[in-house]
């Protein structure tokens, strides 16, 4: 390096004794000459050195968004470690398929589709409208003049009966409105053999469906008949909500419940099943969910889609990982069990918290997430990289080699 001439910086002999012994030390500073023995430069590039040393030691600390897979197993070499660590390989999975299922039943539990006449029953509440046509001229039931008399509207009892003038109490709960019409026909005959009987029969509260919610138009539907299904009701709801997120039907029938995605109800007609009387059907959205967290595309709660999704699936959903991040090694699902899930051997877990860790960068690996299915609760964890810290490193000490450079131009 040059340095411009002395004579154009140096004082004159007229001002050489104004000059301070600081201007001085700055002068020889900046001609990079000995202060108090040392070099300058020499004692620029300790400070940097010093700075370098610095941020080594900052960066082992540096903050990260996800702890590393031997930070969270390092408790597994204890004596006495609290948590049960187990590799999902093919080899592995069927029989991680057979332990018990947590955050749900495991299966949705649905009706069989029944069988039988498509007619509906009569049941109690019900209403009957009875019109009688008599052609005797003296008419025990019809007015002088008159061959036909309606009836005032009977109401089916609790005991399934209706009040005939005449003839009593007659049962019809449970029959079709014409096998009705002829047993009220057949028991006034005994005391009008010429008389015939209209009979027309209202839905009352028990032979109707109860439609809550999750539809355009929640109400109550009568049945027209025993063929009315599931679906034709929702049809008559307006549909099911569009806002809905993977909406789950839930029917309930004689103090049971059932349920289905409606999903698996629309594609499946075999589970279309017909309705009864006082059945009530509610459209909710499916709440099982389970957390992502780490190195992931996203961390926050992920909803289930389908009635059962594996580790793959979960990963595609939340999605991916973080290529700058994440180590595709070790992919942790976080899971906790009850006590009495507890088995020896593989046949179900050791203790209640299992930590399952998953290698994505082996094919056996991919397979086994394929297969590996994710519960309602379980957390899912992308480990962080130790790569993504090493990185961080060179990054600072880049920055600061152009420091250097810097200073090894003054």
């Amino acid at each position: 390096m040059t340095y411009p001439a002395w004579s154009t910086i140096a004082p004159s002999a007229g001002q050489l004794k104004r000059v301070s012994f600081g201007e001085l030390w700055c002068l020889r500073l900046y001609r990079g000459e000995h202060v108090f023995g040392v070099s300058a430069l020499v004692r620029i590039r300790f400070v940097v050195m010093q700075l370098v040393c610095a941020v080594l030691l900052s960066a082992c600390a540096l903050p990260r968004g996800a702890a590393l897979q031997s930070e969270i197993l390092t408790e597994q070499q204890s004596e006495t470690p609290g948590f049960q660590v187990v590799a999902v390989t093919r080899e592995s999975t069927p029989l991680l398929a057979q332990w018990p299922v947590t955050g749900w039943s495991g299966h949705y539990h649905w009706l069989p589709k029944d069988k039988g006449p498509d007619s509906g029953v009569i049941l109690t509440g019900d209403t009957l409208d009875m019109a009688v046509w008599e052609s005797q001229e003296n008419s025990l039931l019809a007015g002088v003049g008159s061959k036909m008399t309606e009836l005032p509207r009977m109401t089916v009892s609790e005991n399934g009966t209706v009040f005939v003038p005449y003839v009593g109490d007659v049962e019809v709960r449970g029959m079709t409105t014409g096998a009705a019409r002829n047993v009220l026909q057949s028991r006034l005959e005994e005391i009008a053999p010429s008389v015939q009987v209209q009979l027309s029969v209202e839905p009352g509260r028990n032979n109707a469906v109860d439609l809550v919610g999750g539809v355009a138009s929640p109400g109550r539907y009568p049945l027209d008949s025993r063929a009315t299904t599931i679906l034709s009701v929702i049809a008559q709801g307006g549909g099911i909500d569009p806002g809905l997120r993977n909406p789950l039907v839930r029917l309930q029938r004689d103090g049971r419940g059932y349920d289905i995605l409606a999903a698996d109800l629309l594609r499946t007609p075999a589970r279309n099943v017909r309705l009864r009387g006082g059945d009530q059907i509610t459209i909710i959205e499916d709440d099982r969910s389970f957390n992502v967290l780490g190195a992931a595309g996203t961390q926050q709660l992920v909803y289930f889609e389908r009635d059962r999704m594996s580790a793959m699936e979960a990963l595609s959903v939340m999605g991916g990982l973080q290529a700058s991040r994440a180590n595709p090694k070790g992919i942790l699902v976080l899971r906790d069990y009850q006590a009495k899930d507890l088995k020896p051997g593989m046949a179900g877990p050791d203790m209640r918290q299992v930590v399952f860790t998953l290698d994505l960068t082996s094919a056996d690996g991919l397979f086994a997430a394929r297969q590996f299915q994710i519960h309602p609760g379980d957390t899912l964890l992308a480990t962080e990289s130790p790569v993504s810290a090493v990185r961080s490193i060179l990054g600072l000490l880049g920055t600061l080699v152009g420091v250097t450079g810097t200073v090894e131009t003054l």
